[in-house]
């Protein structure tokens, strides 16, 4: 008998995400896109033959358990390089480790603006905090809106730091904020800061929340005769918040990092293979996650290695990437300068209203 084949060894990156609790909608889309870019690049003969092979690890929505799994996912598997988390509040957990481990990090959807300080080998694909909130806060003004309430939850990070990006480019474009209210996270009655968010008769209502809190407070201010549109970033964006937040909705925005509907070659290309593979149609972070995983291979593609220092360098490099969330060019704090998207909700789903260019 001829001897078998050499068994080609791959190339090992560890995935960490939300894929039970509170944010698993947000994981599993993730997850979903991750698996689309490997199974293309696998099928193209892997990166210099060798395949790129996922060791996938459930943060729980927890982000107290995130540096176990990051310490894990090196120690155990000897990933390379690191893809996760989605959520802001447990990437900032796993960004230290990683920094200290020195192994490139990625992260698909975070975008509290101090994710990529901790050091120079953490990355994202999506843009930063800062940015989606002067999008809506010049949406809200192309609208005519003039008066803002805040609504927020001060001890999520990502919550916090959107408002207050939020309070001081609406401000900045000349507008006034009514009422600025605060909620614990994972309350089920928002009526107190609602009745005072009420009583300040803004135009309009920032809400910057995850998408579980965020249908629960605007059925709730549907329900007590607030009935103003409401504005909101990228953690809206799940099946779930529709499903909860029914009719409600109606009247809604959020800024997006991609949307189905944007009439592009690209965007079809990638929607069409996400449906063959998975049923469905992609949300953003099933985007995210395919461009996160795109980003890194042709980075190791271009460093022709898969030691730390030399993919670190070819991460920092990337320029022009045509991803499908936009094109994909790392500035010095490792950021992407890319567009977002406006979604508009009515009739239980999200619409493409526009896109927006830094």
């Amino acid at each position: 008998m001829p001897p078998a084949p050499p068994v080609v060894k791959g190339i090992p990156v560890g995935v960490f995400l939300p894929l039970t609790g509170a944010q698993a909608a947000f994981g599993h889309s993730a997850l979903a896109g991750m698996k689309l870019a490997q199974a293309a690049w696998n099928a193209a003969g892997g990166i210099a033959g060798k395949p790129v092979d996922f060791a996938i690890r459930d943060t729980e929505s927890d982000p107290e358990k995130v540096p176990a799994l990051v310490r894990e996912l090196v120690a155990q598997e000897g990933v390379i390089a690191l893809l996760g988390e989605v959520a802001s509040e447990s990437s900032l957990k796993a960004a230290p480790v990683a920094v200290e481990l020195g192994i490139p990090m990625i992260s698909p959807g975070s975008t509290h603006s101090a994710l990529t300080a901790a050091g120079p080998n953490i990355f994202r694909v999506c843009y930063a905090d800062p940015f989606q909130c002067r999008v809506m806060s010049k949406f809200a003004s192309s609208i005519g809106v003039t008066s803002a309430a805040i609504l927020f939850d001060p001890e999520d990070p990502y919550s916090a730091g959107l408002a207050a990006s939020f309070e001081k480019d609406f401000v900045e474009c000349g507008g006034r904020i009514a009422a600025k209210e605060s909620y614990t996270g994972g309350a089920q009655d928002f009526s107190f800061p609602l009745q005072k968010i009420k009583a300040a008769q803004p135009e309009v209502i920032f809400l910057p929340a995850y998408f579980a809190e965020a249908a629960g407070v605007i059925k709730q201010a549907r329900q007590i005769g607030l009935d103003q549109p409401f504005i909101g970033t990228d953690g809206w964006e799940s099946p779930d918040f529709l499903a909860s937040g029914g009719e409600a909705l109606n009247n809604t925005y959020f800024a997006s990092h991609f949307s189905a509907g944007e009439p592009s070659e690209k965007t079809a290309a990638f929607v069409k293979a996400y449906q063959e593979a998975n049923g469905g149609t992609p949300l953003a972070l099933a985007a995210l996650g395919y461009d996160a995983v795109n980003v890194l291979a042709d980075a190791i593609r271009r460093a022709g290695s898969t030691e730390a220092a030399a993919v670190q360098a070819a991460l920092a490099a990337t320029a022009g990437f045509e991803g499908v969330t936009g094109t994909i060019t790392m500035d010095a704090e490792r950021n992407p300068a890319k567009s977002a998207i406006v979604l508009r909700v009515s009739d239980g789903a999200f619409h493409y209203l526009e896109t927006v260019t830094p």
